[in-house]
């Protein structure tokens, strides 16, 4: 393996030699996979030093345009596709809806993910929001904390996707299933974030960048400032189709310092915000490309 020069970046390469080398071979319900079970990775976002990988491109605009989704509460395909964002449509296709037993869901609807989950915990589905039942505002809450110096050293500002009593609605079981923010020394926010699956090819770059935006989001948003993202994944895997195309990487990766990233402007409420308002800036990045397919 090539001596990677972005030391945080190595954390990832550390991962899939990891699995390559010693991953157990399981058939899953997509396909035949190598998985290790139980890992940790630290990255610093002090300064708004944001880690998007840079052993290739990523797709950074689609990612935030996912987040966003998620913090407006949105659940439906169409809205991302709108915007040129395509990550879900398989997930949304009708073959895949089908196949969960959700024949009533019209094509590109999801049910109750991750955007329901963090705006409206647990309200019934299909969500009216003309409804008395609005279920609960986890993001709305935590704003609320850490805009409070009396509460935002709370231990217990957690942000939870996992919904035993709606799981079988949703087109896609959560794979980042909880989030949890800590401050320390008065302003410096930080996120842990617990991923039960991850697809180490390609979503887990997807994962590290999008919930490391939220944590600089949330500090600019709630006047602290972004300090670590912790990334805890359960089951990591890599589908065997991918194993080619990173080994090769790795052999010859070559890495850059991470980009930073600031904010435009504060915007009154957090689902203001738009993903123009979010400033990357110096991202440089291998620019030979690497071909892998998502498998839904």
């Amino acid at each position: 393996m090539a001596e990677i020069s972005n030391k945080e970046e190595s954390q990832y390469f550390a991962l899939c030699h990891r699995i390559i080398s010693e991953g157990a071979r399981e058939q899953t319900r997509n396909g035949e996979t190598l998985s290790v079970f139980g890992n940790m990775m630290q990255f610093d976002l002090s300064g708004g030093c944001v880690p998007f990988m840079t052993h290739k491109r990523l797709a950074w605009k689609t990612c935030l345009t996912e987040l966003i989704w998620f913090i407006r509460g949105r659940t439906d395909v169409a809205w991302l596709a709108e915007r040129g964002c395509h990550i879900w449509d398989a997930n949304g296709s009708r073959d895949f809806l089908d196949s969960r037993g959700l024949q009533t869901y019209a094509e590109g609807e999801l049910g109750p993910v991750y955007g329901h989950q963090w705006r409206h915990w647990n309200a019934a589905w299909p969500f009216d929001s003309t409804s008395a039942d609005k279920g609960i505002d986890q993001l709305a809450n935590i704003i609320t904390a850490l805009q409070d110096p009396n509460q935002r050293t709370s231990r217990r500002l957690i942000m939870s996707a996992w919904n035993p009593q709606q799981l079988d609605q949703m087109a896609l079981p959560p794979c980042h299933v909880m989030c949890q923010f800590n401050v320390i020394d008065g302003n410096r926010l930080s996120c842990a974030l617990y991923q039960r699956s991850g697809d180490v090819g390609l979503g887990v770059p997807f994962n590290i960048a999008s919930y490391s935006a939220l944590t600089i989001l949330l500090a600019a948003h709630c006047g602290l400032v972004p300090d670590k993202f912790v990334y805890f994944l359960g089951n990591a895997h890599i589908y065997l189709e991918h194993i080619n195309p990173l080994r090769e990487r790795m052999a010859d990766a070559h890495t850059r310092p991470f980009p930073r990233m600031r904010i435009r402007q504060m915007r009154e409420k957090i689902d203001e915000y738009d993903v123009d308002d979010f400033i990357v800036e110096g991202y440089e990045y291998d620019m030979r490309p690497l071909k892998m397919t998502m498998i839904a």
